[in-house]
């Protein structure tokens, strides 16, 4: 099968969040078994260029429709740790992607709408007529519009869409003129069947024309694909959600196990696994080393991530506050695109810098997350809603135990000790439903109280937690049995 991903996101060159991890880690397992696999990006001006190997002109003479004019760009290919990728560079005066960052401008709607539009033109040009064209969020939700309504007049009638909604919260809520721009008539699309904003009149909502075009729409957990449609975690798209739900399913993302795997990563001074989990402590001293902690019989509470609403920040809060209060230790790795949350984690920082239990660093260091996962006991990850979650899966295969808010993707991959149905060989973490503090503290309690009471039950949740496979096998099957489901219509 011949399969084109079009995504404003791909690891490691281009990466903001788990995205640009599906992206790439879906494309290689697609390609181990069997199938031709292009990626199409936009060529921003921060990427990281050391991951990109010797890019050279594919298409120097590609003029896309913009307005009442036309932008001439260039198309450069590229592997990417040996994925095929084709970068779109348009040159004109609005430097749509030489901001130097990937989201954040007042005009992201103008700026992706150009790159569907200028994918689809690539596409059409130079003759590449794939089975699946797979989309990826708001950004790229114009595709199956503009391959349906105006490419397959042109003789694009091959491909179909698969459509997935890894954040169904940014929808890509704009006017007009994000139509007009890629020459769509605003009239026949500012209409409730199709790209009309169900609580705007004024208003286009690019992701519901994705979903109202594409011929599958994939979320990124099975529970993600219940909670869009039956709570208000689908932010006002509940009711096209519903029309199409006989297009809806839900697939668990995978991790990269080449990347994301104890017995083999590079960043960690001592591998292991299940037959050697003792030296998982080595890697705790290491840690505590590196970042001036007391070495003492304490549990490592960490958390991985983003710092925002999403991800429960008032509860990240609690955890730590509770956590330095019972005499546990807590190592906190990430940063906020809202200056408030960053400045209040800045201000935390400076305020525990001297505590021989706490370590907060603010931003990303990928060699450090390889070193927390591998010398904490405990990942505290309490999402108010979570498409999928990647961290409570890296944790797992790290031995360290996920302590988890029962939302999204963390339903499908977490299971409580004491209180889940599976079998207890299968349970591999604490799993709690409340919102705030007490919710947080008790959870925690119940964790720490294993880990010091009953050592031998802890153990064998971080044994469990390693023993599953989150890997890109599973859903690699459940894509292509998508992809050949949408080409038979």
């Amino acid at each position: 099968m011949y399969i084109i991903m079009i995504s404003s996101e791909l690891a490691p060159v281009a990466k903001v969040g788990g995205l640009a991890d599906v992206v790439f880690g879906l494309s290689r397992e697609l390609e181990v078994r069997g199938n031709a696999v292009e990626i199409i990006l936009p060529k921003y001006d921060c990427m990281r260029y050391d991951q990109i190997h010797e890019f050279h002109e594919v298409y120097d003479n590609l003029w896309v429709p913009f307005y009442d004019t036309w932008v001439h760009c260039t198309v450069l290919f590229s592997y990417v740790h040996n994925r095929k990728c084709f970068f779109i560079d348009p040159h004109n005066d609005k430097v749509f992607f030489n901001r130097g960052v990937y989201y954040g401008h007042h005009d992201d709607d103008e700026r992706f709408a150009f790159f569907c539009r200028a994918a689809l033109e690539f596409m059409h040009k130079s003759g590449k007529q794939p089975d699946i064209i797979h989309c990826h969020d708001w950004q790229t939700a114009l595709v199956p519009v503009l391959l349906f309504d105006m490419y397959a007049k042109l003789g694009m009638t091959h491909p179909r869409v698969c459509y997935t909604l890894h954040n169904v919260k940014h929808q890509g809520i704009t006017g007009e003129h994000a139509l007009r721009e890629v020459g769509l008539y605003p009239p026949d699309y500012m209409r409730p069947d199709r790209l009309l904003d169900d609580h705007n009149p004024f208003a286009v909502n690019l992701m519901k024309g994705g979903i109202t075009y594409s011929n599958f729409v994939t979320t990124v957990s099975p529970q993600y694909a219940w909670d869009i449609r039956y709570t208000d975690q689908n932010y006002g798209l509940g009711g096209v959600i519903d029309q199409n739900q006989h297009k809806l399913g839900g697939i668990l993302n995978g991790i990269d196990y080449e990347v994301w795997n104890p017995e083999i990563d590079r960043y960690i001074p001592f591998k292991y696994g299940i037959s050697n989990l003792d030296d998982k402590y080595k890697n705790k001293e290491a840690l505590r080393q590196r970042l001036m902690l007391s070495q003492d019989l304490k549990p490592i509470i960490c958390y991985v991530g983003r710092l925002d609403y999403q991800k429960g920040v008032h509860l990240i809060k609690s955890a730590l506050f509770y956590a330095l209060e019972m005499g546990w230790q807590f190592v906190l790795l990430g940063s906020g695109a809202e200056p408030q949350i960053n400045n209040e984690f800045w201000a935390l920082k400076h305020q525990l810098n001297d505590n021989p239990d706490c370590h907060l660093e603010i931003g990303y260091n990928e060699e450090l997350a390889h070193l927390i996962y591998a010398g904490s006991d405990i990942m505290i990850i309490p999402s108010m809603f979570e498409p999928c979650g990647l961290t409570q899966m890296i944790a797992m295969k790290y031995g360290t135990v996920p302590v988890v808010r029962k939302t999204g993707g963390l339903v499908n991959t977490v299971f409580d000790v004491d209180y889940s149905d599976k079998p207890e060989k299968e349970r591999n973490g604490y799993v709690f439903e409340g919102a705030d503090y007490v919710a947080v503290e008790w959870v925690l309690y119940r964790a720490v109280v294993h880990f010091y009471t009953y050592p031998e039950r802890f153990r064998e949740l971080m044994e469990a937690g390693m023993r599953y496979d989150f890997s890109w096998n599973h859903p690699g099957t459940h894509y292509l049995n998508v992809y050949e489901h949408i080409r038979e219509k």
